[in-house]
């Protein structure tokens, strides 16, 4: 894999501007494989219910593939239902805010896939000022994301991605599922220079969990939508064995939109991602933000309210 020349190199003032976390309302389009398992749903309700931080514009489903869809066109269609459903519950139209995206995994860096989504974030991305960028959360395989700089490499200019993928930096390796869904879509999006913010899965966000009595406490009952997120817990394991808990990966990334503060993070040199997927270093490399730990009881607790406040 080569991607040299293909993206424009940015200034390292412009760069270092756009990894200082946001302190005011930015807009926001959101990438998901929304029914990979359940962590999705609480991160879109978060963001939905938090206007006041994030200017929502558009949720993009991503595709995937395991136990719950047998190939990426199948994961990709569930997510954009699921979407839907969960629009339904937060009295949210989807009308030109929900778009189809990739029906497989990047093939190569000259075969980006064109779609629905690709083509509104590149759109949305263009007509973005240099004093407003558009922030792209993405909470999946990178598909779409990347699918797009290689298309239209300038929206790199004009954006900040948000991943939620990998493990982080000291851990001896990455298997996990996001990056491992599409592992040339990460390698390009690391290597295109795009301002990125990452939030490592094993090791750092592994510490967002919650137990079926917090759940059944503070969303059960909570209106329509803290219902439906409740029974989605639930339904994952049946079982709930003495000790169960569940890690809701998606919502730091929307925590750290909300308030910096609850992941702290450092600037750093973004990695290489190896096709043995380890991570290498190379100090001369672009640099990027790399959340290095999360406050588990600011971002539940900021969530929970926010449930509470729409039921009343």
């Amino acid at each position: 894999m080569t991607i040299n020349g293909r993206f424009p190199t940015l200034p390292d003032e412009l760069r270092l501007g756009r990894l200082a976390p946001p302190r005011n309302k930015v807009r926001v389009v959101i990438d998901t494989d929304t029914y990979n398992e359940i962590d999705d749903q609480y991160a879109l309700a978060y963001a939905l219910l938090a206007p006041e931080r994030i200017e929502l514009e558009a949720l993009y489903a991503a595709p995937f593939q395991n136990d719950r869809a047998g190939s990426a066109a199948e994961g990709m269609e569930k997510s954009h239902e699921e979407i839907l459903r969960l629009l339904e519950r937060l009295d949210v139209s989807p009308e030109g805010l929900v778009h189809r995206g990739s029906t497989s995994f990047l093939r190569g860096v000259d075969e980006p896939e064109r779609n629905a989504a690709v083509d509104d974030l590149i759109e949305r991305a263009l007509a973005s000022p240099d004093d407003d960028p558009l922030y792209v959360v993405a909470i999946g395989a990178i598909t779409n994301v990347t699918s797009a700089m290689l298309i239209e490499p300038r929206i790199i200019e004009h954006i900040v991605v948000l991943w939620l993928g990998g493990h982080a930096l000291h851990w001896p390796h990455n298997r996990e599922f996001n990056l491992h869904g599409d592992v040339l879509a990460a390698q390009v999006a690391l290597d295109s220079g795009v301002p990125f913010v990452r939030f490592p899965c094993a090791g750092v966000t592994t510490h967002l969990r919650t137990s079926p009595p917090e759940v059944a406490r503070y969303v059960e009952g909570q209106g329509a939508i803290g219902d439906y997120l409740a029974e989605t817990f639930y339904d994952y394991d049946p079982q709930q064995k003495p000790g169960w808990s569940k890690v809701i990966w998606d919502i730091v990334t929307i925590a750290y939109l909300v308030d910096a503060a609850w992941t702290p993070s450092d600037i750093v040199h973004t990695p290489i991602l190896t096709d043995q997927l380890t991570w290498s270093f190379d100090e001369s490399r672009h640099l990027m933000r790399s959340v290095n730990y999360v406050k588990r009881n600011e971002i539940f607790g900021d969530l929970f309210r926010r449930l509470a406040e729409r039921a009343r």
